[in-house]
């Protein structure tokens, strides 16, 4: 089963943004998309990542990003499950 989610990354610690690059890829073939914001005047960036997984996939996902020192992470779910052959 799949499960739809967006993911809200606040990067307030530019010098993690390597790692959370990093462990991104290694979960490309899930991403559907991402769009990343810097907020020069704040000194922080906004990061989305919209993705489509299994749901332990998406937790194993963000509590990876959550512990990345300086960034901090929240997922929203979509309702929509679908067979994982479907995708």
């Amino acid at each position: 089963m799949s499960r739809l989610a967006v993911m809200a990354i606040i990067v307030e610690n530019q010098e993690s943004t390597k790692e959370l690059n990093s462990l991104l890829h290694s979960y490309c073939e899930y991403i559907i998309g991402r769009m990343g914001i810097p907020y020069r005047e704040k000194g922080v960036s906004l990061v989305s990542v919209a993705i489509d997984a299994p749901q332990d996939t998406i937790a194993a996902l963000s509590g990876k990003v959550g512990n990345i020192p300086g960034i901090s992470v929240k997922t929203a779910y979509s309702n929509l499950i679908t067979d994982d052959e479907q995708n």
